[in-house]
């Protein structure tokens, strides 16, 4: 009884390894400020320059005087009162709506059926395409343009015309790699290989394999895809300017040369639209989960 007693005592002064409250308090306390600064210079390095933008907008270089007259010549549409012609800003935002349906369209029609057949098919020729889809990750907008102006040219001329709807080709390649990465997800958050057996187990057509099942369960892959397009699209400057064809940050660029403050915030307006864009992906996926979670 002696021996256990002693033994129990030693077992009761001996270090559990777990730290005092007070010690673990402080290591709290300082993750917290340590969050807290990271997150201020954070937010700090996002939104001053945004801010800067806004007050920019808002007080005239010169005089000092503080209007709203370039945010009312975008929504009325008129800036002859400011010595801007608007005409060609609606000219650039028609260019880069059009190229933003387009340009999805034609991005969806390529990587979603390729993905799917490669995902099902091939391992080996499924890394070929990633490889080959990030590659402009690499490969910088101006060199892209050296590779694509001649290829241009010769269509302009020969097969199509200079509108600048044509650029959906030259942007398909720029937004192949946030595309394929979005739709990579969906493709290997769901088992492909046996709806597609189960499927076709049940007498149906691969058509309807690829309609009726695979891509409602890829719709939120598709949707992040398209709009992170629209989003890469809506900001492209590069390979315009250098090829000559009008879009959106063109028109803004040469709207800058007559007034900067219409055209700084018709740029914030379209850095609202994407972030808009983004939230409303981040919340349907929200939503999408939440259903999931009810059934």
């Amino acid at each position: 009884m002696a021996v256990n007693e002693a033994v129990k005592s030693t077992e009761t002064l001996e270090p559990t390894g777990e730290r005092p409250p007070q010690l673990r308090a402080a290591r709290v306390r300082r993750q917290s400020v340590i969050k807290f600064v990271i997150l201020f210079f954070t937010l700090a390095f996002l939104f001053v320059p945004l801010i800067s933008m806004l007050v920019f907008t808002l007080r005239h270089p010169l005089s000092g005087r503080w209007s709203l007259a370039p945010w009312v010549a975008i929504f009325t549409g008129n800036g002859e009162s400011l010595g801007a012609d608007l005409t060609v800003l609606w000219q650039g935002l028609g260019a880069s709506l059009a190229l933003c349906a387009v340009t999805v369209v034609l991005m969806l029609l390529l990587m979603v059926p390729t993905m799917v057949i490669v995902h099902i098919r091939s391992k080996a020729l499924e890394r070929a395409i990633e490889w080959v889809a990030t590659l402009p990750l690499t490969i910088p907008a101006i060199v892209l343009v050296v590779g694509l102006g001649p290829i241009y040219r010769w269509l302009s001329s020969s097969l199509l015309n200079t509108n600048p709807i044509w650029l959906c080709f030259a942007y398909v390649v720029l937004v192949m790699p946030f595309a394929f990465r979005a739709i990579a997800v969906g493709l290997n958050s769901i088992d492909v290989k046996t709806l597609v057996e189960a499927s076709r187990s049940l007498g149906a057509s691969w058509p309807k394999v690829f309609f009726r099942v695979i891509i409602p369960n890829l719709w939120q892959s598709i949707l992040s895809a398209s709009f992170i397009s629209i989003a890469v699209v809506l900001g492209e400057y590069t390979v315009a300017s250098l090829l000559g064809r009008m879009n959106l940050q063109v028109a803004l660029y040469q709207l800058g040369q007559s007034n900067s403050q219409i055209s700084t915030a018709m740029s914030l307006l379209a850095l609202l639209f994407g972030v808009v864009l983004l939230v409303a992906l981040d919340l349907i996926s929200e939503r999408v989960a939440k259903s999931k979670e009810g059934k």
